[in-house]
């Protein structure tokens, strides 16, 4: 039985009360109130699959002291929010600045973040509000939303609700948004020379 506690709390209590063993549901801590994540669907995983296995293979081809932990916190600069990402790109250089990582698998800094991926599902509103708000606080130099249901709003997707990726670039503090759709070609700073369209990661969603 998971335990209760007063809120809003810290990221310290988060990280204490969390459940080890829970397999079923994931939890966040958004300003201090936990938030359960809802279970992710079949189509949601593939995605995330399908992206993991590119990304590493470039970051080998390069030499990049990079990785892809299966589970990995990102705490918000004000200490009152605890993120999960789909998929988190990190730094093993700066691991030794980390002084939550090694006990509870959480980061704090930029410096350990290249890149984080999040796959929209039904709660996009965190995607586009709460956590683009709170990478670009922390630095996070590179965020992709990959919206391949089409279900964010129409003010991040247009009017007519196509599946659509999203890449913000940190610039002068601020994020800047590029958007790809159909046979367009991914740009990303982080990885400028990887070969991958929009359409090749929508249709990983499809099981063969």
């Amino acid at each position: 039985m998971v335990q209760s506690l007063p809120i809003p709390i810290s990221v310290d209590q988060f990280l204490d009360w969390y459940p080890t063993n829970s397999t079923q549901f994931r939890y966040e801590l958004h300003h201090g109130f936990i938030k359960q994540i809802p279970p992710p669907t079949g189509d949601h995983e593939l995605v995330i699959a399908f992206l993991v296995k590119p990304i590493l293979l470039e970051c080998a081809r390069l030499s990049k002291p990079l990785d892809i932990p299966k589970m990995a916190f990102v705490q918000s600069t004000e200490g009152e929010s605890a993120f999960l990402p789909d998929v988190l790109l990190l730094n093993r250089l700066n691991l030794v600045n980390e002084s939550l990582w090694r006990t509870k698998s959480t980061l704090t800094q930029a410096d350990s973040i290249p890149l984080v991926i999040e796959v929209v599902s039904t709660n996009w509103r965190d995607d586009y509000f709460t956590k683009l708000g709170q990478y670009e606080a922390i630095g996070i130099p590179e965020y992709w939303i990959i919206d391949y249901a089409a279900l964010g709003g129409k003010k991040f997707i247009g009017n007519l609700k196509q599946p659509t990726i999203s890449i913000y670039s940190l610039l002068e503090g601020e994020y800047q948004v590029k958007q790809f759709r159909n046979s367009d070609r991914i740009e990303s700073p982080t990885f400028p020379e990887l070969i991958l369209t929009a359409e090749q990661i929508f249709q990983s969603a499809v099981a063969n």
